[in-house]
């Protein structure tokens, strides 16, 4: 038995060090998804989309739950404020600092255009991060699902997808052996639904399918029983991190598996994987095992173990906000072992329970439910979807900052009188902490007290130009300004992407003209309107040399000017609707944004969204320095050869103008250097000048505070990609 583990250990570690680049490509997919630049072509934090405020929120001990309110009928309760809810963590009250009722059915609203079809990452990001899109990961397990269950899960899963998901939801399906950076989210439902058609179950089967496997093959079987658990378990990591690059929201994964086993049993312990019961004395014995103490002793070591390693799955899941939610497709099950196997009744029995127990517990840690132990599967996926479609997002900064990486229970609760009304409220029961090593990790990557500002500067390297590959005809940019009478003066710039050609495929149409349509959650009408054909720049607007950091001189002064729409509104939630039109007419592209307005005018310090200008000679710098009006570009992206003009206001109580500051910061957030900032002659009550000569390539963000008299302060970060 010693040499046998020796042997287990060693293929273990070599079957781990293969499975190490799949946790290192999970790696990669978290950090390409909080530093690739996204679609939403929006700069500064004036016009945030309703999901900003939890966003900018990233501390290493800010703390987010879901809690789910229903009345006696089961139904949601969606009237609730933040006062009706008390949160405890380790049983001391903490002060909820975020909130919000989520709520959506997957359906575009009247009016709306058809959802977009999904056709690379950007566009997967892009909706993904999309208030109204839920999103979902169909996990098959065939490692751990029998060939019978997983042919009667089909309908089931089936019936999910075509009757539960809407046009907006978007899913994927996930084996254990799919890499996270492969796994394609679709709003194509067909699709997905012809995937689970081929689902095929292979538990206790080991012929091997790929070379991970033949790797392995003539390995001991419970050799390849623990590396299957660590595969399935690798990837439901992998799988949470990857989530959480695309969305802060909840996600859900629909994980298909009759459950891990901790241990074999006698009459299943082969020398050797490819020859099932060859060699093994026990292979016909049903009383092997059978009330033995030495076996339930070690049963209960092997389960402390399994449950020990589940314990990263959890913290990967609740980290990234992502519920897992077990199907186990035996439905009312009443045996583990088919009658062939020999297995005794009491191991029977007692490997089902643990199998079912671990389901149960990988839902309940992940604030998901156990769809096991019921023959009608379909009940159970309604309430994961029910889940997704109505919950109120609570976040705070936990008042005692553990960093001991040990589980910190949270019970939410509600107020006296929600009590009254007889509301119930489910959340997660608690979440793991960092731990030291963490914050050390942390620190190494982005420095001393980054981690907290990581967020806020990633959300506005966001805002730097979409590439042209993403299949989009504009970018845009959207700023803010204090108005006339207690409104805000709301501007979109819209300017085409320049066309790429490839080879000899037709270009694509130019775009002529952008429509607005601005409305408040009411649905009253705010503003329509739209820009003229698009005019030539060198004419109309002195900003044309900036206009494209990427072309030539010449082809930059005949580059389409910048086109803008400005138009006042009350502050609060706003929904606009872009229509991008063809120069020869037709609607090329449709996009919608929810943003909120900001209150200018209230007594604390603010800012408006800075404009940024590029020029490349001081003519230029002097054009635009003296144009109050001058159309700023949507670009980003700048080369070194240009200076950079960038005006805003600053707002205080009153008439009060507070004196600005402003910093240079790496990617990271880190203080590259002061920028000095000085009183404008136009355009705004402050600006920037500075050369990008000194620089060098990469992506920076400019951050702009101002204080007010009474310590308050306010920030805009302004991002942008500085090329040689």
């Amino acid at each position: 038995m010693t040499a046998m583990r020796r042997s287990a250990a060693f293929l273990v570690a070599l079957v781990f060090a293969i499975m190490g680049s799949l946790a290192v490509r999970a790696q990669q997919a978290q950090q390409t998804g909080a530093q690739q630049t996204g679609s939403q072509p929006a700069a500064g934090q004036q016009q945030p989309a309703d999901q900003t405020e939890l966003t900018f929120r990233a501390g290493i001990n800010f703390v987010t739950v879901d809690a789910y309110v229903s009345d006696s009928k089961g139904q949601p309760a969606t009237d609730l404020k933040q006062s009706d809810f008390e949160v405890f963590e380790d049983n001391k009250p903490q002060k909820i600092e975020q909130f919000r009722f989520i709520k959506f059915d997957g359906n575009p609203k009247p009016g709306e255009p058809p959802p977009q079809e999904i056709r690379n990452r950007d566009d997967e990001e892009r909706e993904a991060a999309r208030d109204d899109t839920r999103v979902f990961v169909i996990f098959l397990d065939d490692y751990h699902t029998r060939l019978g269950s997983s042919l009667a899960v089909r309908q089931p899963l089936s019936e999910f997808i075509q009757n539960q998901m809407r046009p907006l939801d978007l899913v994927a399906v996930m084996y254990p052996l799919t890499p996270v950076t492969d796994i394609d989210f679709t709003r194509n439902h067909a699709k997905i639904i012809n995937a689970i058609q081929h689902f095929e179950g292979r538990k206790y089967k080991y012929e091997p399918r790929n070379l991970f496997e033949e790797q392995y093959q003539r390995a001991p079987t419970e050799v390849v029983e623990e590396i299957r658990n660590q595969v399935v378990m690798t990837a439901l990591r992998g799988l949470s991190v990857r989530l959480g690059s695309i969305r802060d929201g909840r996600k859900s994964i629909i994980y298909v598996s009759e459950g891990l086993q901790a241990m074999l049993p006698p009459q299943l312990r082969s020398a050797d994987a490819s020859m099932p019961k060859v060699g093994n004395p026990n292979a016909f014995n049903p009383f092997a095992g059978e009330n033995d103490p030495r076996e339930q002793t070690a049963q209960a070591f092997s389960t402390a173990d399994l449950y020990s390693q589940l314990r990263d799955v959890f913290i990967a899941a609740t980290r990234n906000n992502t519920a897992i939610y077990t199907v186990d497709p035996r439905g009312l099950a009443t045996n583990e072992f088919d009658i062939d196997e020999s297995v005794g009744p009491r191991q029977d029995a007692d490997m089902l329970t643990a199998s079912t127990n671990t389901l149960r517990s990988i839902a309940e840690e992940t604030d998901g439910r156990a769809i096991v132990g019921r023959n009608d599967l379909a009940k159970g996926l309604q309430l994961a979807m029910q889940d997704s479609t109505a919950y109120y997002l609570i976040g705070y900064t936990s008042a005692q900052a553990p960093i001991d990486g040990k589980f910190h229970p949270i019970k939410v609760q509600l107020s006296a009188a929600a009590k009254r009304r007889g509301l119930q409220v489910r959340a997660r029961r608690g979440y793991w902490a960092a731990t030291p090593e963490d914050v050390k990790k942390a620190e190494k990557a982005t420095g001393p007290g980054v981690p907290d500002a990581a967020k806020p500067v990633m959300q506005a390297l966001s805002s730097i130009a979409v590439p042209v590959q993403a299949g989009k005809y504009v970018r845009t940019w959207l700023g803010t300004q204090r108005g006339e009478n207690g409104k805000t003066k709301v501007t979109l710039v819209w300017e085409p992407l320049p066309k790429t050609p490839v080879g000899n495929l037709r270009a694509d149409p130019a775009p002529g003209r952008v429509s607005l349509i601005a409305a408040t959650e009411k649905g009253d009408l705010v503003y329509r309107g739209r820009t003229p054909d698009t005019p030539q720049l060198a004419s109309a607007n002195p900003q044309a040399t900036g206009a494209s950091a990427s072309l030539p001189a010449s082809a930059a002064a005949t580059a389409p000017a910048p086109q803008s729409l400005t138009f006042e509104a009350p502050p609060g939630k706003l929904e606009l609707r872009m229509t991008v039109e063809g120069a020869g007419g037709g609607v090329l592209d449709q996009e919608i944004r929810n943003i909120t307005v900001p209150d200018l005018t209230a007594a604390r310090p603010a800012i408006s969204t800075p404009r940024v200008y590029a020029v490349r000679t001081p003519r230029e710098l002097q054009a635009i320095a003296a144009n109050a009006a001058a159309v700023p570009p949507a670009n980003r992206e700048f080369s070194r050869t240009m200076r950079l003009l960038i005006r805003f206001d600053s707002y205080g109580p009153g008439n009060e103008v507070p004196v600005p500051t402003a910093a240079l910061l790496n990617s990271n957030g880190q203080k590259f250097t002061d920028v000095p900032v000085s009183a404008a002659p136009a355009g705004g009550t402050h600006q920037i000048d500075m050369s990008l000569a000194t620089i060098p390539p990469g992506e920076y963000v400019i951050e702009i505070t101002t204080k007010g008299a009474t310590g308050e302060t306010a920030k805009e970060l302004v991002a942008f990609r500085v090329v040689s």
